[in-house]
């Protein structure tokens, strides 16, 4: 059995400075990973008018984009564990270029839909593999920070994609731009090839014959009764919930605020920027804080009270232009705060060997969400309840809540912090 989430003995001469250029060269790829994701929605108009579809067609291709995740990301994790996280990076990158160089050039709709399939198996990778390979190197004093650094470059790749994609599209085209994004994917591929020998490869732990002798399969049994654990899948739920509030706001909240209070497209897309700003602020914020306790459940349930106060006063208070910003701003920063926590609470339930299973596993809720809120929050706005949409973002709050909230205490000789 191989593993590539043990910690590695590092040598005496190792510095902070050698995690430095592990963190950055995991956030770059991390960076783009959120890029790919991000691309199409700035130019939906123009790829529909290119087509000549409605918007449900070309919104198909998120909806494929995040089932193929969903579907692959737990075996991905276990290629992880098996193969190496910098191989799997390097692959996921390469695929996720030629799939984007594909849905610019191949002509007709299907083709896009399907290079986009192909681009949401490639989006599979960029967790468990980022997770092992700074689990594996980066100290535990400081792996909080990592993991928010991590964070905070995909909340960064997500906020400058809208100018990159529409700047370029200005340029070229949005063939144009989707061939910029897929160049970079290949040259920060390029770059972890050539930059990227000090990222861990597989690592064969000794075992006993009869234990080899089990092979793939006695692997396979391991791996799947670890992930139908109760704290394991505690942890999808979580990430389930995380991804159902996110999506209420990011997504809603501008046309929901105008439907209830009839507050103006641009007073609640100020509020929704000043949401994610402050929320990557947060992330940076919140690697801090989970360096310096074990209490991560704690964190999480201060993030998640002002968060879901925020999701009501939006749904029942019309609020000036200036405080409703700053509601946002300020339930923003709180949920960044809390993505570190949510990593580490993922790391103390995870044994060595098995952390590219266990991160690609629970961040199929991610996905997960992403196909079920899109849906869910669109029929409330045809149904015109859009009060409700803060209601369910408030309830999923809640239950994310009591899922930290309530998990037990990793024993000392499984969590990776002891």
């Amino acid at each position: 059995m191989s593993s590539t989430s043990e910690p590695l003995p590092l040598p005496a001469s190792a510095t902070v400075g050698r995690e430095t250029k592990i963190i950055g060269l995991v956030a770059i790829a991390h960076f783009v990973s959120h890029i790919h994701i991000m691309l199409l929605p700035p130019i939906l108009l123009q790829v529909k008018e290119a087509f000549g579809v409605t918007y449900t067609q070309v919104a198909l291709a998120i909806t494929v984009f995040n089932i193929a995740s969903a579907l692959l990301q737990t075996p991905a994790g276990f290629m992880v564990d098996r193969f190496g996280p910098r191989f799997m990076l390097i692959g996921g990158l390469v695929v996720g270029g030629a799939a984007i160089v594909a849905a610019a050039l191949l002509p007709g709709y299907w083709f896009f839909i399907i290079a986009y399939a192909l681009l949401g198996v490639a989006n599979t990778v960029y967790h468990p593999a980022d997770y092992s390979i700074l689990s594996a190197t980066v100290d535990h004093k400081r792996i909080g920070k990592a993991f928010s650094i991590h964070t905070f470059a995909g909340y960064l790749g997500s906020g400058v994609t809208p100018a990159m994609v529409l700047g370029c599209a200005a340029l070229w085209g949005w063939q144009g731009a989707f061939l910029f994004a897929g160049a970079l994917s290949f040259a920060v591929a390029l770059l972890l090839i050539v930059a990227g020998s000090i990222l861990p490869r597989v690592v064969h732990k000794p075992q006993p014959h009869k234990a080899r002798s089990h092979g793939a399969a006695a692997e396979a049994k391991v791996g799947l009764d670890l992930l139908l654990s109760a704290p394991i899948l505690r942890n999808l739920l979580f990430f389930f919930c995380i991804a159902m509030a996110n999506g209420g706001i990011q997504t809603y909240s501008v046309v929901g605020l105008g439907a209830i209070h009839g507050t103006p497209a641009s007073v609640a897309n100020i509020g929704l920027s000043g949401f994610l700003l402050f929320s990557a602020g947060g992330v940076l914020l919140g690697g801090f804080i989970a360096d310096r306790t074990p209490h991560h459940e704690r964190v999480a349930a201060v993030g998640f009270a002002c968060t879901s106060t925020m999701a009501i006063l939006m749904a029942w208070v019309s609020m000036p232009a200036i405080l409703l910003i700053g509601v946002m701003s300020l339930g923003g920063l709180l949920n960044g705060v809390i993505q570190p926590s949510r990593d580490m609470m993922v790391r103390a339930v995870t044994p060595p060997g098995s952390f590219g299973k266990v991160f690609g596993f629970v961040s199929t809720g991610f996905n997960l969400g992403g196909v079920v809120a899109p849906l869910l929050y669109a029929a409330l706005m045809d149904h015109h309840e859009p009060r409700a949409i803060f209601m369910i973002v408030t309830a999923f709050i809640f239950l994310a809540l009591l899922t930290a909230v309530t998990r037990a205490k990793p024993q000392a000789d499984t969590a990776w912090t002891h």
